[in-house]
């Protein structure tokens, strides 16, 4: 599924989910139709600058499956950075990022070109502070490795946990900016 909730595209979308969105709402940060896992949505238009464009870091942590085994060294390379290629050409080196290896988690649900067992391959976590385009996808490639799966699985202090493909978790909003670590907006004051 997009994130987006109509569109051209021949692919799943946010609205097909028939749940009834308030109006106004919006995905804060986007998952591509070939990853997966916690998307925030939200009516207030201020979240995402609030958390993608302030200048203050936000974490993003990713369950990453990469194809072979991952060798001490490169777990080095990811953690200290990378340099990826970006937009119009530009290379970008990766500030230090936290990049662990990770048994395969119960309770995420086999994918459907998921490779058979004995192919090797290595599940990681990799916890980034800001978002270029494919950036998880490029670093892994950066060192070599194929992104099998991707799943976004927490934003700052809010996390995937349980939640199931397609299902939706509502939050009140002070508790959602408390978990995203940026400021609740003041009340406006009527004058």
């Amino acid at each position: 599924m997009v994130s987006q909730f109509i569109g051209e595209k021949k692919v799943p979308m946010l609205g097909t989910l028939g749940h009834p969105f308030p109006e106004g709402i919006h995905a804060v940060g986007r998952l591509d139709a070939h990853s997966e896992g916690l998307l925030l949505l939200t009516n207030n238009k201020k979240v995402t600058n609030l958390l993608f464009n302030s200048g203050v870091p936000h974490k993003r942590t990713y369950l990453v499956r990469v194809k072979n085994t991952v060798s001490p060294e490169s777990l080095e390379k990811l953690r200290n950075g990378v340099t990826i290629r970006i937009k119009d050409g530009v290379y970008y080196q990766t500030p230090p990022c936290e990049v662990n290896i990770v048994d395969c988690p119960a309770n995420i649900p086999p994918h459907q070109r998921e490779l058979r067992h004995f192919v090797a391959h290595t599940w990681l976590t990799i916890t980034i502070y800001e978002g270029k385009y494919h950036q998880v996808r490029k670093m892994v490639s950066a060192v070599n490795h194929r992104c099998l799966r991707l799943i976004r699985i927490s934003i700052e202090d809010i996390e995937l946990g349980d939640l199931k493909p397609g299902c939706i978790e509502e939050i009140g909003e002070a508790e959602f900016f408390s978990k995203l670590k940026i400021e609740y907006p003041a009340p406006s004051l009527a004058t």
